[in-house]
């Protein structure tokens, strides 16, 4: 048995007035899947838990199998791990976006004008953050480059400030109300005023500005934690398992679990990625693996950045070039398989960041046809089925019949 998850990171999403009362995933063409969801289990499943961010940490954590109640200690780590760092027990990471912050001289009254600085190319922010590096590491703190805009700094021996806020949940707002107050907090703040100082007038922004594209002017801290620790993913469940993601996180997630992580040419974060070379990846992968994690961001930055027409486009995307060739070539392989189709959490266009209701998922297999009552992938649909998983471990158990 062959176990392939196609995760849309985001996809699932409210009605939306300007889209006639309908969702993304119910204006997507994506006859495939649509298909699928009319022979397949087909339901919601709460992913993330009572009391808990909905990050996607805690979501793909929560999809792979993983409780996070128990194995959670901050999303940072995770992006540690991929990036390489080996931390210590007593390191503290946080994530280090680069953003575009608006230009007032005092930093307590800017706005948050773009989490991503303009989904910001890795060699800029290479340079960027080498840059900053050199200005700003000691021996107690250190920052690590990692892709785009997202990465990472170690403090040595750090406290956790515990009010740091995810720029993508601020677009568009003053600053003010968002910034860390706590005593660890104020270390954070520091730096991120003395980047901005640092920042405006490096010749990369300044090369940006002059090309029409946000500058990133600034780091902003979030996402801090501990070393996690994983169970290997072979140990848990008896299967050798493979990851294909664009981001650290997933990246991160699946070394920590011993899953084999695999590299795909073109892979970004965002609707311009290599559907197909993901799906190719995967296909390949199945040769020697029994499970592969296949994980796009698309959707979810899209619905951060409230692009309605790009979300919906890279939901067709994933029909056409993940879903379809991936199960049309296993069956033709003849071996007996099973997909999980399903997002981590909704990233809503109307609220443009992560919200913790429960996400439409189909089950397929291949060797058996189950008629849900659902007549295509969407919020609605699969809310009819009246079919509910509570916890995404109990999902991944279904899925893998544990």
């Amino acid at each position: 048995m062959k176990y392939v998850v196609i995760l849309g990171d985001g996809m699932a999403d409210y009605p939306q007035e300007k889209l006639g009362g309908k969702t993304p995933l119910m204006l997507a063409k994506k006859p495939y899947t649509d298909g699928l969801a009319k022979i397949s289990e087909t339901g919601l499943c709460k992913t993330i838990p009572d009391g808990m961010k909905p990050g996607s940490d805690v979501a793909n954590l929560s999809v792979l199998g993983y409780d996070p109640r128990a194995c959670y200690t901050g999303r940072s780590p995770l992006e540690a791990a991929s990036i390489g760092i080996n931390l210590k027990d007593t390191d503290v990471t946080a994530r280090a976006n680069l953003v575009t912050l608006s230009d007032e001289e005092k930093y307590e009254d800017k706005t948050m004008i773009d989490y991503s600085a303009g989904e910001i190319s890795t060699e800029e922010a290479k340079i960027l953050i080498g840059y900053l590096a050199e200005k700003l590491n000691d021996g107690k703190r250190k920052l690590y480059a990692g892709i785009s805009y997202r990465h990472c700094f170690v403090t040595d021996c750090g406290e956790i400030a515990g009010d740091l806020t995810p720029p993508h949940d601020i677009t568009g707002k003053p600053v003010k109300t968002y910034l860390p107050k706590s005593e660890a907090g104020k270390v954070y703040l520091d730096i991120m005023k003395k980047s901005a100082e640092l920042l405006k007038n490096h010749p990369v922004n300044l090369a940006r500005i002059k090309a029409g594209k946000n500058p990133a002017n600034s780091l902003w801290f979030w996402g801090e934690g501990t070393k996690p620790a994983l169970q290997n993913f072979t140990e848990r469940y008896g299967i050798s398992g493979g990851m294909i993601s664009a981001v650290d996180l997933l990246k991160g997630i699946g070394k920590l679990a011993g899953m084999s992580v695999i590299e795909v040419n073109g892979a970004t974060g965002n609707y311009d990625t290599n559907f197909s070379g993901k799906a190719a990846a995967c296909l390949d992968a199945l040769k020697e693996l029994d499970f592969v994690y296949i994980h796009m961001e698309a959707p979810d930055e899209c619905g951060h950045h409230g692009d309605a027409e790009h979300k919906i486009y890279s939901i067709e995307q994933i029909d056409e070039k993940v879903v379809a060739p991936v199960c049309e070539e296993l069956k033709k392989r003849g071996e007996p398989f099973r997909v999980l189709i399903t997002p981590d959490h909704p990233t809503p266009l109307s609220v443009m960041t992560h919200v913790g209701d429960p996400v439409p998922y189909i089950i397929y297999d291949s060797g058996k046809q189950v008629r849900s009552g659902a007549n295509a992938y969407d919020e609605s649909e699969a809310a009819k089925t009246g079919v509910y998983i509570d916890g995404g471990v109990n999902l991944m158990k279904r899925f893998l019949q544990k």
